[in-house]
């Protein structure tokens, strides 16, 4: 482990659900998310949660407050993503968006269909807001770890690359800080120049 000091990373945690914020049920979303990015990500993280129904209007707000008063750097919405009418995450994180970030969707899609034939059902978008970027992941905490981590096969060799491989030099390139991933997890993918060397 080297002694350089890593930059400080928000990440913005937002778990859509209706019944969950209504309390009939226990959130298992933000729990998950949580316990994947302690491990993941080498940086200090500081966590901001929100819990909110399927509501459009709430969903939108609770983004555009993570991003521009809390200042997030990442923001991942779980849940809502879906074909169903209360499905509306999509439709609120593509409201508040600067940029639309497909390559995102396209391969959590990619990831799930090795999995689900209904994959394809998933809306889940990425989007640019301001210094920060929103990722929606799915709603299950074993789909959640599969779509930032990918696939290995048995020798742990990657065979689908998961998402958040690309999600730090992302971050790098709308000046956000520079965040470490833990490689036993998932290793972040930069252009050699974009590296910075370890004292």
């Amino acid at each position: 482990m080297s002694d350089h000091t890593r930059d400080t990373v928000r990440i913005g945690l937002v778990s859509v659900s209706d019944r969950a914020s209504a309390g009939v049920y226990e959130d298992k979303g933000i729990p998950s998310l949580k316990s994947w990015f302690q491990v993941a990500v080498l940086n200090p993280v500081e966590f901001v949660e929100v819990l909110i129904p399927d509501e459009q209007e709430k969903i939108a707000e609770a983004l555009c407050k993570l991003v521009d008063d809390e200042k997030c750097h990442l923001v991942c919405t779980t849940g809502g993503t879906g074909p169903a009418k209360r499905d509306v995450t999509p439709e609120a994180t593509l409201a508040v968006a600067d940029r639309e970030m497909p390559g995102f969707g396209e391969q959590m899609r990619q990831i799930s269909l090795r999995f689900v034939p209904t994959a394809i059902l998933s809306r889940q978008v990425a989007v640019i807001r301001k210094q920060s970027l929103i990722l929606n992941l799915p709603g299950q905490p074993k789909a959640i770890a599969e779509t930032l981590e990918g696939l290995k096969d048995s020798a742990g060799k990657t065979v689908v690359n998961g998402i958040f491989a690309a999600v730090p030099y992302c971050i790098d390139l709308i000046g956000g800080p520079y965040i470490e991933s833990n490689d036993e997890v998932v290793t972040a993918f930069r252009p050699k120049s974009a590296i910075r060397h370890k004292h």
